[in-house]
């Protein structure tokens, strides 16, 4: 789960960190009057939506009036900002923060994530802040500096004090910088989050370390012990499938494609979208119905699919373990006359149960393509999809197809 700016800053507030006195607004009159209240004589008007590179897009732009706080906010509010991170597609801006202005003497950059390798929160810093920290990964990967944290001692000061080193904060500031670095690994771990990121942390003309901007993502799985971030979701700016996939229990993520993957499984889910991929296709989602689906959770899930008018065909794979292939086969021909499905099916079941499954879809008298294994399954339905879209391509079949039965 993801929070805008102004909530995380707020949260970070809670752990001591110090960030820029602003407002969060919903209309140029709300923005005129924060200008007002904030006081000063430049001020930031910043989009507020779910992605970064906002200030390269137009979303941030820095006022010296409150005409240009007007000017600005008027042609924010409701544009459609796109950058790195929102596709070609854009977001709509409905937020705005407003927030004095700042002045910086140096920037740098500092985030949180989780480190699968190590199974230890990562702490990163840069003296390089301000800019793509992937740029700079990728360009100066030495001016990254890391400490793999252990979970039962948390951020240690002379960790804290090290990475303050590296990065060259002045010895004046050293001791605040490396409060904020322990405040911001407290906040990591006490909200259970997936990542925290700082780009920039700034050290002001009066010397101060402060958090510039912030971004916060969560952990799905342990929202239910933070009711009061859950109540932060701003759902305007999620994919509406997807809220309503949540809804069902559904793990659902829409893609570029045009063929409908339902899967049981992340893994499974995830290699047959290479699967796919490798036949020359293209998945329209990752689809993962978990190992207790019911009838009611397929029709939900081919009612999901069916939403995006891009697609062109559907392949249900399953592997049959805890999930009877009978129980969803069952499923798909429910599902399949409830939506009256107008796309080619291509179901493949391997497991528990699977030749009572494949019998009821037989003996269902709906045009179902039955696939043999994976390899069978991903062509046919590449095929299908190929047919329905009225576009004829060479195939792209490897050379070596897996073996029958293989996951």
């Amino acid at each position: 789960m993801k929070i805008h700016e102004y909530q995380a800053k707020k949260i970070l507030r809670e752990f001591g960190i110090t960030t820029p006195e602003g407002i969060a607004c919903f209309s140029v009159e709300e923005a005129m009057d924060a200008a007002g209240k904030l006081g000063g004589a430049v001020w930031v008007v910043k989009a507020q939506i779910h992605a970064g590179g906002r200030g390269k897009g137009g979303g941030v732009k820095v006022a010296r009036s409150l005409g240009e706080v007007k000017q600005f906010a008027g042609k924010i509010l409701g544009m459609t900002l796109v950058t790195h991170q929102t596709g070609a597609q854009g977001q709509v801006v409905r937020r705005l923060l407003i927030e004095q202005g700042a002045e910086i003497k140096k920037e740098f950059y500092v985030g949180l994530v989780v480190d699968r390798g190590t199974r230890r929160v990562c702490l990163m810093a840069s003296s390089e802040g301000g800019v793509d920290i992937e740029e700079v990964a990728a360009r100066t990967p030495e001016k990254i500096h890391k400490v793999f944290i252990d979970p039962v001692s948390g951020l240690r000061a002379h960790d804290a004090e090290d990475i303050v080193r590296k990065v060259d904060f002045p010895e004046f500031a050293a001791a605040e910088a490396q409060a904020l670095l322990q405040g911001l690994y407290r906040a990591f771990d006490s909200t259970d989050a997936s990542l925290v990121e700082i780009n920039p942390l700034i050290l002001t003309t009066d010397d101060h370390v402060v958090a510039l901007d912030a971004k916060m993502n969560f952990d799905d799985n342990a929202l239910f012990r933070h009711p009061e971030i859950t109540a932060l979701r701003d759902l305007d700016e999620e994919d509406p499938a997807e809220i309503e996939a949540s809804k069902h229990d559904l793990s659902y993520i829409s893609l570029d494609g045009n063929i409908g993957c339902l899967v049981n499984g992340a893994g499974l889910a995830m290699a047959t979208m290479d699967i796919i991929k490798l036949y020359g296709g293209s998945p329209a989602n990752f689809l993962d119905v978990g190992g207790g689906a019911t009838a009611e959770k397929v029709t939900e899930a081919f009612k999901l699919m069916l939403r995006n008018p891009q697609l062109k065909a559907i392949l249900v794979n399953i592997f049959g373990g805890i999930m009877k292939c009978d129980v969803i086969a069952e499923g798909v021909v429910a599902a399949a006359r409830e939506v009256k499905l107008n796309v080619p099916l291509v179901v493949r079941l391997e497991g528990t149960n699977q030749d009572l499954g494949k019998k009821i879809l037989a003996e269902s008298g709906l045009p179902i393509i039955s696939a043999g294994n994976m390899a069978d399954a991903a062509e046919q339905a590449v095929r299908a999809a190929a047919s329905a879209s009225e576009v004829t391509a060479p195939s792209t079949k490897p050379t070596m197809a897996p073996a029958e039965g293989s996951v």
